[in-house]
């Protein structure tokens, strides 16, 4: 155990006491009952809208995945033309990144977020209007240009709102609706495709129709009813609570400003866990990409029906939601995120093996199931960011550029299913293989070098006061701990 006292803050307390060496320190012990109070108070108007949006999010681009054969069928697709609407959608998510970033450093991020949810509604709604290829692709493109703002707004909305002790359970929540999206599009999808009367629509066109309305509702409601400051009056803080804000800002180390700093740009871009972050997730997402639209044809290869096989994905869903809940108790008790992360890659990689040597069809589904636990080391990943990288243009740049990498491994993950042969897909598999192996090397790395700035800071007094208002960089904060 390593301690450090340093800055007095100008609210007269040590910010930085006590640390240990993986990042934590006093401030993570039990809570006040004023405060606790303030974080049910958040937790109740916050995180249910982002959770619902997360949710409606992953459903949404899924549809491809529950429509897959009649889609297929009825718009005449060919060769890899299904891979390619599955693909599309990313090449919209990429370009929008660049003007995300500008906007959420300019714009009040709860009507951006319902802009955002509203428009991408409507734009699924009217897809069930798509007759041709070229059609379904340009509406995929819109679809993923408009879904690509908001990983990055709630991600930046939570770590606003939470302490970096408590960022961990909130993502965590945020990313386990992914599963429960899978649970829920899977009914949802299983219902709808059963109807008797589709008064003269195709089944899939209902559920883009469907969907869409309800996501285009939620952005409406998000528009005038999502609180995206700490300080709102919709919050109705007491004066005690209004100063645990304060406070609250100063360990998440997260102020808006609207002034972008170019030294916090070029700063990340040479550092080398950025990029270590950034090319472990575009390779944890090939997996990603390919596996969210072709669900229900790899279990349909194991033997099962059409519907059958999109009951199953109920199944990777509870998959998700188990390996999460698993991911956040165990970082909670160890303080290790990303042995932890890595640690889950090593079981993806143990799925992906039994999903092609089980020689049993339908017992593949074993590996299939730990295959996702990929999402759990992901989540750590963005738990990880979001937790050491302090200053406010830094911050939306990291997850701007994350996402970039993002949208990179998910376009081309579908192309790779695409190049191998069904139902085993082994040359995709073997490369999801490999990519998380490297992936969770390069996570190994970024922890190696944030461990070293810890242990230098930890063993170094420093003299030098700042402050959250200061908006400084990790690497300027020469008091900043990084979470390991």
């Amino acid at each position: 155990m390593f301690e450090k006292r340093s800055n007095q803050s100008l609210y007269g307390r040590d910010e930085y006491d006590h640390y240990d060496v993986y990042g934590y320190n006093d401030q993570d012990q039990p809570m006040s009952t004023e405060e606790k109070a303030l974080v049910r108070k958040i937790d109740f108007y916050i995180m249910p809208i982002v959770c619902i949006i997360n949710c409606l999010q992953f459903i949404d681009k899924s549809t491809l995945n529950y429509v897959s054969a009649p889609l297929t069928q009825d718009l005449e697709l060919v060769g890899n033309q299904f891979s390619l609407l599955g693909s599309i959608f990313y090449l919209g998510y990429l370009l929008f990144q660049v003007p995300n970033n500008y906007m959420l450093q300019r714009v009040n991020i709860g009507r951006y977020i319902g802009v955002l949810v509203a428009i991408w509604g409507a734009v699924l709604a009217c897809s069930a209007a798509g007759k041709t290829f070229s059609q379904m692709a340009a509406l995929r493109f819109l679809l993923g240009f408009f879904e690509a703002g908001i990983y990055p707004s709630l991600t930046l909305l939570i770590s606003t709102f939470y302490r970096r002790s408590e960022q961990i359970a909130r993502l965590g929540a945020f990313w386990l609706c992914n599963g429960i999206a899978l649970v829920v599009g899977g009914l949802i999808s299983y219902g709808i495709l059963a109807m008797p009367n589709t008064l003269g629509l195709h089944h899939w066109q209902w559920i883009m129709i469907i969907l869409g309305s309800i996501t285009a509702f939620m952005g409406l409601f998000c528009f005038f009813f999502l609180i995206d400051n700490p300080k709102s009056r919709a919050l109705g803080l007491n004066a005690e609570q209004e100063i645990l804000v304060e406070e609250r800002t100063r360990d998440n180390a997260v102020v808006r400003t609207t002034m972008i700093k170019r030294d916090q740009i070029i700063e990340a871009m040479k550092e080398i866990r950025f990029w270590c972050f950034c090319v472990a997730c575009l390779l944890i997402n090939l997996q990603n990409g390919a596996i969210t639209i072709y669900n229900t044809q790899i279990t349909a290869g194991f033997g099962f029906s059409g519907l059958e096989a999109v009951l199953l994905s109920i199944g990777a869903g509870g998959a998700v939601v188990i390996s999460i809940c698993i991911a956040v108790y165990i970082v909670q008790k160890t303080k290790q995120t990303l042995y932890t992360a890595v640690g889950l890659l090593v079981i993806d990689i143990i799925g992906l093996i039994l999903l092609e040597v089980i020689p049993p069809l339908r017992v593949k589904l074993v590996g299939f199931y730990l295959s996702w636990t990929y999402c759990a080391a992901y989540v750590l990943l963005v738990s990880s960011i979001t937790n050491n990288v302090s200053g406010y243009t830094k911050k939306i740049f990291y997850n701007g550029i994350l996402m970039v990498f993002y949208t990179l491994g998910n376009f081309c993950g579908p192309l790779m299913m695409n190049s191998s042969p069904a139902p085993s897909y082994l040359g995709a598999m073997v490369g999801y293989i490999v990519a998380n192996f490297v992936a969770a090397i390069l996570l190994l790395i970024a922890r190696w070098r944030m461990a070293i700035v810890n242990q230098r800071r930890l063993t170094t007094s420093s003299a030098i006061m700042t402050n959250v208002e200061d908006d400084l960089s990790d690497v300027q904060d020469p008091n900043f701990i990084y979470r390991l």
